[in-house]
Protein backbone atom coordinates (compact mmCIF):
# COMPACT_ATOMS: atom_id res chain seq x y z
CA UNK A 1 0.00 0.00 0.00
CA UNK A 2 1.23 3.37 -0.90
CA UNK A 3 0.06 6.32 1.03
CA UNK A 4 0.51 10.50 0.24
CA UNK A 5 -1.01 13.33 1.72
CA UNK A 6 -2.67 15.88 -0.72
CA UNK A 7 -4.32 19.43 -0.11
CA UNK A 8 -7.69 20.01 -2.69
CA UNK A 9 -8.17 23.52 -2.31
CA UNK A 10 -11.09 24.01 -4.92
CA UNK A 11 -14.07 22.09 -6.48
CA UNK A 12 -11.95 21.56 -9.66
CA UNK A 13 -9.41 19.91 -7.73
CA UNK A 14 -11.73 17.60 -6.06
CA UNK A 15 -12.58 16.81 -9.87
CA UNK A 16 -9.54 15.83 -11.36
CA UNK A 17 -8.78 14.03 -8.69
CA UNK A 18 -11.98 11.78 -8.56
CA UNK A 19 -11.53 11.46 -12.62
CA UNK A 20 -7.86 10.21 -11.96
CA UNK A 21 -8.80 7.74 -9.48
CA UNK A 22 -11.84 6.61 -11.44
CA UNK A 23 -9.25 5.53 -14.10
CA UNK A 24 -7.29 3.28 -11.58
CA UNK A 25 -8.52 -0.77 -11.51
CA UNK A 26 -7.06 -0.77 -8.23
CA UNK A 27 -8.86 0.67 -4.84
CA UNK A 28 -8.50 4.70 -4.34
CA UNK A 29 -9.62 5.46 -0.84
CA UNK A 30 -9.34 9.01 1.36
CA UNK A 31 -8.60 9.06 4.72
CA UNK A 32 -9.06 11.88 7.22
CA UNK A 33 -9.16 11.34 10.82
CA UNK A 34 -11.34 8.19 11.36
CA UNK A 35 -13.27 9.35 8.30
CA UNK A 36 -12.71 6.88 5.08
CA UNK A 37 -14.28 7.60 1.97
CA UNK A 38 -13.53 5.82 -1.61
CA UNK A 39 -11.74 8.30 -4.26
CA UNK A 40 -13.57 7.17 -7.01
CA UNK A 41 -16.91 8.88 -5.28
CA UNK A 42 -17.31 12.80 -6.13
CA UNK A 43 -19.35 13.34 -3.16
CA UNK A 44 -17.41 11.35 -0.52
CA UNK A 45 -14.56 13.22 -1.40
CA UNK A 46 -16.54 17.07 -1.36
CA UNK A 47 -17.86 15.27 2.44
CA UNK A 48 -14.53 15.37 3.52
CA UNK A 49 -13.50 18.81 5.44
CA UNK A 50 -11.08 19.78 2.55
CA UNK A 51 -9.44 22.85 4.64
CA UNK A 52 -7.04 19.95 6.06
CA UNK A 53 -4.85 17.72 4.34
CA UNK A 54 -5.76 13.87 3.64
CA UNK A 55 -4.18 10.94 3.08
CA UNK A 56 -4.56 8.87 0.40
CA UNK A 57 -4.16 5.04 0.29
CA UNK A 58 -3.38 2.91 -2.85
CA UNK A 59 -2.14 -0.06 -4.57
CA UNK A 60 0.44 0.70 -7.64
CA UNK A 61 -0.62 -2.25 -9.40
CA UNK A 62 -0.75 -0.90 -12.97
CA UNK A 63 0.01 2.32 -14.00
CA UNK A 64 -2.29 4.90 -14.13
CA UNK A 65 -2.94 9.14 -13.81
CA UNK A 66 -3.36 9.02 -10.22
CA UNK A 67 0.83 9.01 -9.32
CA UNK A 68 0.97 12.42 -11.74
CA UNK A 69 -2.09 13.71 -10.27
CA UNK A 70 -1.50 13.42 -6.31
CA UNK A 71 2.12 14.55 -6.91
CA UNK A 72 0.62 18.04 -8.47
CA UNK A 73 -1.90 17.94 -4.81
CA UNK A 74 1.18 16.66 -2.90
CA UNK A 75 1.94 18.91 0.26
CA UNK A 76 5.38 18.06 1.65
Amino acid sequence: MLEKTIQLRAFSDVKEFVRAAEKCEFDVDVFYNRVVVDAKSILGVMSMDLTRPLTVKYSKEDSCTIEQTLNKFAIA
